[in-house]
């Protein structure tokens, strides 16, 4: 590695700028540069105007007037990026969440002499065959076949050459990590970044409680997050649903949305079928600060996570933001969630049943002044192992002492 205060990386990620992503806005745009690393980012065309000092720069392309079109220009601009790349001013390359731009990023950069790395946040091409198949199983059409050849495709590709010719591969877990290590992947070049909590702005002295009219006096029950159809929320109405055997005036507080339609009216339909009409209410989307407030105004957080193939390797950043404003929070066994619980030991873990979660919830609803005590060593932990501070400090080593050292 050469001497230098700077280290500067080019990223390529595949949302809109401005991205309001924590583990790309806050990470790379706050804590990193605090470390002298300082991140060129590409991203998609977006709305608004891009917040000035948070990156060296930032690039994407115009508005265009349909989606090939669209995606077509953030390949180019892409391309066009990696391509002007020159070793000495830049001194790493780093795809996020892309095959094709990926492989020919790595291509591009292994010509150049540049060090490159692959962030691995989700498991897309798996995501991506799964809801092919599910869709051609019921009958979908021509298209679906497509999706799931492209999956297939894109998952080779990803797996044999992208990740194997990556200098360095970030995966969003340590359970992430263990599948591509059993995948093929050298643990010595694999880096678990999961998600983290940004303690400079959150924290329970800033955000105010504050209940629902009529919601005063019940014991309150929330979560905070995306109410779509595969977070399979229907496990905490049916937890409620056995919670209200001993506390039958027990309320559900679902704060978000979801971006597809239909799938709030659906669970709110499911809510009814269990005789909970009146005890689940769903926000929708809400400024940031009105929806803490709302959270901090509950007795219990909860933090479902469905178990399975693809939300196994990810890392939730609900749990963390409760146990950061010292709630009171019932998670279930998620591996991430496990482990942050059984760490930290400010919150409640469950295995992955309405029974099971709603026992932990009555727990704590049995004696609160016990239950808050215990999540007040929350923020602490949260502090010292799951911060942006943190998580910035390590991934800022990593990155010159691991990653430059192939320059």
């Amino acid at each position: 590695m050469k001497p230098h205060s700077v280290f500067r990386l080019l990223q390529l990620v595949p949302e809109p700028l401005p991205t309001f992503r924590a583990d790309v806005a806050t990470l790379f745009g706050k804590y990193l540069p605090r470390h002298g690393v300082v991140c060129d980012i590409v991203g998609k065309a977006g709305e608004g105007a891009l917040p000035d000092g948070a990156y060296a720069s930032q690039a994407r392309p115009a508005v265009q007037s349909s989606r090939v079109r669209q995606e077509w220009a953030f390949f180019k601009l892409c391309l066009w990026r990696v391509g002007s790349a020159r070793r000495g001013q830049c001194d790493l390359i780093q795809v996020r969440d892309m095959v094709s731009i990926g492989l020919l990023s790595m291509l591009l950069a292994r010509c150049k002499g540049i060090p490159f790395a692959y962030w691995v946040s989700f498991l897309m091409s798996e995501g991506r065959i799964a809801r092919a198949r599910a869709e051609i199983a019921a009958g979908g059409g021509r298209r679906y076949h497509v999706v799931l050849l492209k999956g297939l495709i894109e998952r080779f590709l990803l797996y044999k050459v992208v990740l194997k010719g990556a200098n360095h591969v970030f995966v969003q877990s340590e359970a992430m990590k263990a599948l591509m290590v059993e995948r093929g992947i050298p643990a010595e070049k694999l880096t678990a970044v999961p998600m983290g909590v940004d303690m400079e702005i959150l924290h329970a002295d800033a955000i105010a409680p504050l209940r629902l009219a009529g919601w005063e006096d019940v014991p309150v029950l929330a979560y905070l997050g995306t109410l779509d159809r595969s977070r399979e929320l229907g496990m905490l109405l049916e937890a409620l649903q056995v919670l209200r055997r001993n506390h039958p005036s027990a309320r559900l507080l679902l704060i978000g949305a979801s971006p597809t339609a239909a799938d709030v009216p659906a669970l709110l339909a499911h809510a009814c079928r269990l005789g909970l009409a009146d005890a689940v209410h769903v926000t929708g989307w809400l400024p940031s600060l009105q929806a803490l407030s709302l959270l901090r105004g509950a007795d219990v957080a909860l933090s479902y996570v469905p178990r399975g193939a693809l939300f196994d390797y990810s890392s939730p950043t609900k749990l963390l933001e409760y146990l950061a404003l010292g709630m009171p929070s019932v998670g279930n066994d998620s591996p991430d969630q496990e482990n942050v619980l059984c760490a930290s030991a400010a919150g409640w873990l469950s295995v992955s049943s309405a029974d099971a979660m709603a026992a932990q919830m009555g727990a704590i609803l049995a004696d609160l002044p016990a239950a808050r005590l215990r999540a007040a060593s929350g923020p602490a932990y949260i502090d010292a192992q799951r911060s942006y501070r943190v998580l910035a400090q390590h991934l800022s080593f990593t990155y010159k002492e691991t990653i430059a050292k192939n320059s």
